[in-house]
C-alpha cells in the first residue's frame, strides 16, 4: 500500500514542479512565491488539524526541523542554479535517496531485501541518466558546493518525515508546523529583500551617477507582478505541495524510508514528459533510458515488495 501513497506523492511533487518551472518563466520574486506556498500548505494542514481532531502533541514539534531542512534545501538549490552549473546542480541534488537508505539504516535498522536494494539501484539509475542526460562537464564544479548541501537537507527533510512517523506524530499539526516554520523563514528573507532593494534605491537615488542604474530599476519592478500577486500564485502552488507531503509521510508511516524516498524522486519524470509533451522539448536517448529504466524499477519493486 505505502507504493501507492508514494507514487501519489510523486505525482503531485511532479505537478509542483510542472507550476514551479511554468512560474519561473515569469516576472516574479521566487521568494515571495515560496513563502506563499508554505503559508498555503500551513492553512490546509492547521484547518485539516482542526476538522479532524487530531492532538496537538510535543512529537508533532519536530515538523520545525522539517520546515527548516526543506527551506535550506530548497534555498541552497536555488543558490547553487545561480551561481553554478545548472545539471551538475540536478545530479547532485537527485541522490537525496541514497543518503536516506544509508541514514535509515543507522538509525532504525531499516535493511533493505536484496530484491528491495536491486530495485532501488534500478531507479536512482534511471533518475540519474535523466539528470545526466543535460550538458555535464565536471571540469566545472561551480555551485557543486551549493548543490551539496542541498543533497544533505533533503535527505535530512525525508528522515525527519519518517521520523515523525516513528513518533506516533499526529500527521497535520506536524505538517502544519513544517509548513509554518517554513513561511516564516521565507518571511524573513522577503522582507530582507525588500530592505536591500529598498536601501539600494535611496542610496542610488542620491547619487547623480545611478540615476540610469535607478531608472532601469523602477523600469524592472514596473514589469514585475506585485508582491501581493506573487503570493497568491504560490498559495495555489501550495495546495500541490501540502497533498504531497501529506502523501508521502504516509507512505513513510506504512513502507521503507529509503524506497518511499526513490520512488518519490520519480517526480522528475513527471516535469520531464510535460516538457515533452506541453513545451516541445525533444528527449535524448538518454533520458528514454533514464525513464525506461525507473518505470522498470518501480514495477520490479511492486513484483517484489
Amino acid at each position: 500500500m505505502w507504493i501507492i501513497f508514494a507514487i501519489l506523492a510523486a505525482l503531485c511533487f511532479g505537478l509542483r514542479g510542472i507550476l514551479y518551472h511554468y512560474t519561473s518563466q515569469l516576472p516574479l520574486s521566487r521568494t515571495v512565491l515560496l513563502c506563499g506556498v508554505f503559508s498555503m500548505g500551513a492553512l490546509i494542514c492547521g484547518a485539516a488539524a482542526v476538522l479532524s481532531g487530531q492532538p496537538w502533541t510535543t512529537s508533532a514539534l519536530v515538523g520545525i526541523q522539517m520546515g527548516v531542512f526543506s527551506f535550506v534545501a530548497n534555498a541552497s538549490m536555488f543558490k547553487g542554479f545561480a551561481v553554478g552549473k545548472a545539471s551538475l546542480v540536478a545530479i547532485i541534488t537527485a541522490l537525496p535517496a541514497v543518503l536516506v537508505v544509508a541514514g535509515a539504516y543507522v538509525m532504525w535498522g531499516e535493511a533493505l531485501k536484496y530484491t528491495q536494494l536491486a530495485a532501488f539501484v534500478v531507479i536512482v539509475s534511471g533518475i540519474l541518466l535523466v539528470r545526466y542526460s543535460n550538458d555535464l562537464s565536471l571540469k566545472n564544479l561551480q555551485g557543486a558546493q551549493w548543490g551539496l548541501l542541498s543533497l544533505v537537507m533533503f535527505a535530512c527533510n525525508d528522515l525527519s518525515g519518517s521520523w515523525s512517523t516513528k513518533l506516533a506524530a499526529p500527521l497535520f499539526p506536524t505538517l502544519f508546523f513544517m509548513f509554518t516554520s517554513g513561511s516564516v523563514c521565507y518571511g524573513i528573507w522577503w522582507m530582507k529583500d525588500r530592505f536591500a532593494r529598498k536601501s539600494f534605491s535611496m542610496a542610488a537615488a542620491a547619487s547623480d551617477v545611478s540615476v540610469a542604474a535607478v531608472e532601469v530599476s523602477v523600469t524592472a519592478a514596473a514589469k514585475s507582478w506585485s508582491e501581493r500577486r506573487t503570493f497568491l500564485t504560490g498559495m495555489l502552488v501550495g495546495t500541490t505541495n501540502a497533498v504531497g507531503m501529506m502523501m508521502i509521510v504516509t507512505a513513510f508511516d506504512l513502507g521503507k524510508t529509503g524506497l518511499v524516498s526513490a520512488v518519490t524522486a520519480l517526480n522528475v519524470l513527471i516535469v520531464l514528459l510535460y516538457t515533452r509533451f506541453v513545451v516541445k522539448e525533444r528527449f535524448t536517448r538518454l533520458e528514454v533510458t533514464g525513464m525506461a529504466c525507473a518505470f522498470g524499477g518501480i514495477l520490479f519493486l511492486r513484483l517484489v515488495g
